[in-house]
């Protein structure tokens, strides 16, 4: 039998990813741990330690193993259905907050929604709009309502493809996505965490434009005069995501960077008819 202690000391893995996989496979706090390390874990708790410990040795993302991950100071559900959240996502959330304004009444939709975090963030941060959400993948949207309703997020959610999910003749004071933006080449499709996660969340299988292109085609037809479209990309496709923008006739056209001084968030604006 094995204590609390022996477990994390045993596991091969960081201390505090083994401390994060005892919390999930135990249920106890980090605080409960420390007041229990001498104590004997259960056995199913012990087995149910080691096969998340394994499955982490073998590269599975944390997040997925303990089923939630941190995002603009919130816990979201995830699973390996849906992207992991990231931190260089909060500066569609931020620069959106900005440009739009916290207390205007307004309509927002959010596509490519993935787990929710944009649109569940957006929804309570700004209470006073309105905000919706698409995605194309029925178990996205599974987890994401899942989302909105534990972090009790007035959402309204639509299934489908890009603005194809959307209702006919609607328009918006904000669009925002995170959409697939990696390149269909592009290594880092094979390392780390990203070889886990759903293929078409990552990447277009084209050029890592092709969605951008459909968000930036689109975004007249589908935003109010003087309404922003808001897309995360990479880090190198800054120049490329401004050119989209400009050729569909959205003004104000401006790329933010990341903390990391990185292209991260293109916007543009719907003009006056």
């Amino acid at each position: 039998m094995a204590s609390f202690d022996s477990l994390l000391r045993d596991a091969s893995l960081p201390r505090l990813e083994a401390r994060l996989l005892l919390e999930a496979a135990s249920g106890l706090s980090r605080a409960q741990l420390i007041a229990r390390g001498d104590a004997e874990a259960p056995a199913d708790v012990a087995a149910a330690f080691r096969t998340l410990a394994e499955a982490r040795l073998r590269g599975e993302p944390i997040a997925y193993l303990v089923g939630e991950r941190e995002f603009y100071g919130r816990p979201f559900r995830v699973a390996p259905g849906v992207l992991i959240p990231r931190p260089e996502t909060e500066h569609l959330v931020e620069a959106a907050l900005a440009r739009v304004g916290r207390d205007r009444r307004c309509k927002v939709v959010d596509l490519g929604t993935g787990s929710g975090i944009v649109a569940v963030t957006l929804a309570l941060e700004a209470p006073a709009w309105r905000v919706s959400a698409g995605d194309v993948s029925p178990d996205a949207l599974a987890i994401a309502r899942d989302n909105a309703a534990r972090l009790l997020a007035p959402v309204q959610f639509f299934e489908g493809s890009w603005y194809e999910a959307l209702p006919t003749g609607e328009r918006y004071d904000l669009i925002v996505s995170n959409p697939p933006y990696i390149a269909a080449g592009d290594g880092h499709l094979d390392q780390g965490d990203l070889r886990f996660e759903p293929r078409g969340a990552l990447t277009d299988e084209a050029d890592g434009l092709a969605c951008l292109r459909t968000l930036a085609d689109g975004a007249a037809g589908r935003l109010l005069p003087g309404g922003w479209l808001m897309v995360e990309h990479g880090y190198d496709q800054g120049d490329a995501v401004r050119a989209l923008f400009v050729a569909a006739g959205l003004a104000s056209v401006q790329t933010l960077a990341d903390l990391a001084g990185l292209d991260r968030v293109t916007l543009g604006q719907r003009g006056e008819p």
